[in-house]
């Protein structure tokens, strides 16, 4: 605690405080605090002498509470997880790495087993937090450039494949409302956008592609700003559920109908998107095989930590229905067109 002090620059009672949570501590310090313990690797010693007892109960940091995707995950792991005996202890992260930071390290003070992370950025200050602490973890859904277990779907081609389509059918001006910057899943398939634009020897127009943020609300300004270009989309591939909400509300407002007026495809399906009217093209994802893997691959670590690190990579779903503006049983969903004239 006194290196953790030292690297704070506070004392080693305002450390105590921030950790125990003993006395209300102003949010910069608190910060300076967190980082402290991240890079020092610090875990107090009630943790540390118990984080090999198998207690088990597995921590679980994500955005799930905002975000549906998450939620099946959730469902998924926590499944598998009280099949084999163990308890499911959930901290949101809101997607933010400082939240992130101080969730991981309430789960390491209760003691987990091992953490599944989804992390926020890049996941380095909290992936060397837990390491530190010597609890095993699991990397979910974003990839992160570190060497642990890492389990996820694929997103570059899977986007790619929407834009395959739509091109196929026609369309040379598709835009792409874009997730949040910074997180691995938004700059994968948005690589995967672009991948589809140019093996179709289309143009990408860099006005085409707008910050959705991984949210409704800005995906509707984003979609609001693509329709007031000179050269609106004739289609719209979204990167996320919640922005494809998002989406379909401005479009709705703007009076336009999908297919009709425009297409709109997505990367992440819902559970009724069969029941919209039109039904919803998209890429879904394999929610509760996922979560039940991760849980797979957290629980061999537990129980063999030499395991060499996994990565594993899970293929999605092309659901081929109306939005796109083609009957499903019309066009061979994914095979590339010719470059139109």
């Amino acid at each position: 605690m006194a290196d953790v002090a030292r690297a704070a620059g506070v004392s080693v009672t305002t450390v105590s405080h921030v950790l125990n949570k003993t006395r209300p501590v102003l949010p910069d310090t608190v910060r300076a605090v967190q980082n402290a313990v991240a890079a020092c690797g610090y875990v107090p010693e009630k943790v540390a002498r118990l984080q090999n007892e198998g207690l088990g109960t597995i921590g679980l940091a994500m955005s799930a509470m905002s975000n549906p995707y998450f939620s099946d995950v959730v469902h998924g792991i926590d499944r598998h997880s009280v099949a084999a005996g163990y308890s499911l202890l959930l901290a949101d992260t809101h997607d933010d790495e400082d939240t992130e930071l101080r969730a991981v390290g309430e789960l390491l003070r209760r003691r987990v087993s091992a953490v599944i992370l989804a992390p926020s950025g890049d996941g380095e200050r909290t992936l060397t937090y837990i390491r530190q602490a010597q609890v095993p973890v699991v990397v979910l859904d974003r990839f992160v450039e570190q060497d642990v277990d890492q389990i996820g779907v694929e997103n570059v081609e899977a986007t790619a494949q929407l834009v395959d389509h739509l091109v196929a059918i026609g369309h040379r001006r598709i835009a792409m409302v874009a997730g949040r910057a910074g997180l691995a899943t938004s700059t994968e398939r948005t690589e995967g956008y672009r991948l589809g634009l140019r093996r179709n020897g289309v143009a990408e127009r860099p006005e085409l592609v707008a910050a959705g943020d991984s949210h409704a609300q800005p995906a509707e300004a984003a979609v609001a700003a693509l329709l007031r270009l000179p050269e609106p989309p004739t289609a719209i591939v979204v990167g996320n559920n919640r922005m494809t909400i998002g989406a379909m509300r401005q479009l709705r407002a703007e009076g336009l109908t999908v297919p009709d007026d425009i297409a709109l495809v997505a990367f992440d399906d819902f559970e009724w998107s069969d029941l919209f009217h039109p039904r919803l093209t998209a890429i879904a994802q394999p929610t509760l095989a996922i979560g039940e893997q991760a849980f797979g691959l957290a629980l061999s670590r537990i129980r063999a930590p030499a395991t060499p690190p996994r990565r594993v990579l899970i293929r999605p779903d092309f659901m081929h229905r109306e939005s796109c503006g083609c009957r499903p049983e019309t066009h061979d969903a994914g095979a590339p067109a010719s470059p139109a004239g």
